[in-house]
């Protein structure tokens, strides 16, 4: 028999989950989105998904596409989320979303509380699978020094000063520029400013940028507080890129008119079907009484699956979530309440047919 679901969100990346999902042939999987259009294009990119037209803010129309599913799967926009959120509790139904915002997070945490499902936000790429990564090459060190999270969303063949082309949600980036970043320094969990503590990477051959951004560390902070001594989580871009962000937002101050910076964005920096995922975690500590460091570093491209084409941030976040909530209908994560990424076994995660994505 299969499993329904809802996706909520039928852009870039919810229809890729909903694809996902539907294909395996375990899902029945139920489309909703307050475009029309997005809804159709999904029921004709997998065929079987059932389509359903209406607003993210719409708490009865929410409930109805709640009704009688195992999963809610929030692929909307982030300030969407406490009232799908909210509505899954009520309809006893599993929560999941891709947030990077804190403080929509600790909302959803605290409606986890005494609920009979589970509740696990963050779970797509960054928060979600760099979580996962890290609590592998973190795995039997004792007297962590230092661990590093770095994940960028990136053009292929960049070409404009920025050196960066539109790949996901533009809101969701703005506001991971300009956000607070949690971070563990020291050993005491608190807060560093966005857009800095530049750095450089380069993996396996191709030189990148890291700074402050916020949202990536999702719960790990909080996890791991008292048991490392540093720890945070920072944006890769090509070099250069972070110089003109400063410009753009503290210089020019578009750090206060972020709707504008926005409208900027949509209609200066074209989109790109062509990109890659870079990731990089590291953990540096002791094992067997040496100083140690395990690294995990991967790129991902952008690729034909299914005779679509699909881009790389597209595949990398579907995975995580979908992942996800196989795991849940295998019953191989906690079944009620609050769950974090970092409770989630990155073999039986890479052992997953959609969490294999990421091989």
């Amino acid at each position: 028999m299969k499993t329904p679901v809802v996706v909520f969100g039928a852009g870039k990346i919810g229809r890729m989950v909903a694809y996902l999902l539907q294909s395996c042939g375990d899902f029945d999987v139920l489309s909703v989105d307050s475009s029309e259009r997005h809804v159709a294009e999904v029921e004709a990119l997998a065929p079987g998904v059932k389509g359903m037209v209406a607003k993210f803010d719409d708490a009865a129309a929410i409930d109805k596409a709640l009704s009688g599913r195992f999963a809610a799967l929030s692929c909307a926009p982030f300030f969407c989320n406490e009232l799908i959120a909210t509505r899954a509790k009520h309809a006893h139904a599993h929560y999941l979303d891709l947030t990077e915002d804190v403080a929509v997070t600790k909302k959803v945490n605290q409606l986890a509380k005494s609920s009979k499902t589970a509740f696990v936000p963050q779970c797509g790429l960054a928060p979600g699978f760099i979580t996962i990564a890290a609590c592998h090459v973190m795995h039997g060190m004792q007297d962590i020094h230092e661990v590093k999270l770095r994940v960028g969303a990136l053009p292929e063949h960049p070409s404009n000063a920025m050196k960066y082309n539109l790949t996901w949600s533009t809101n969701g980036l703005i506001n991971e520029y300009c956000q607070p970043c949690e971070a563990v320094v020291d050993g005491q969990f608190t807060t560093v400013p966005p857009l800095e503590q530049l750095e450089h990477i380069t993996i396996n051959g191709v030189e990148f940028e890291a700074f402050n951004t916020s949202g990536g560390l999702g719960t790990l902070a909080e996890t791991m507080h008292g048991k490392v001594r540093h720890m945070n989580y920072k944006t890769m871009r090509y070099p250069g890129h972070q110089s003109i962000l400063k410009l753009l937002l503290q210089d020019l101050r578009f750090i206060d008119d972020r709707e504008g910076l926005a409208k900027v964005f949509e209609r200066a920096i074209p989109t790109t079907q062509q990109d890659i995922v870079a990731i990089y975690t590291s953990a540096t500590g002791m094992v067997d009484g040496h100083l140690t460091e395990r690294t995990f570093a991967s790129i991902v491209r952008h690729r034909e699956m299914g005779g679509h084409h699909w881009t790389a941030i597209q595949i990398t976040t579907a995975a995580g979530i979908c992942a996800v909530v196989d795991m849940l209908r295998q019953e191989r994560l906690p079944t009620h309440g609050f769950v974090r990424n970092e409770q989630i076994s990155f073999a039986d995660f890479m052992a997953n047919r959609f969490g294999a994505l990421y091989a």
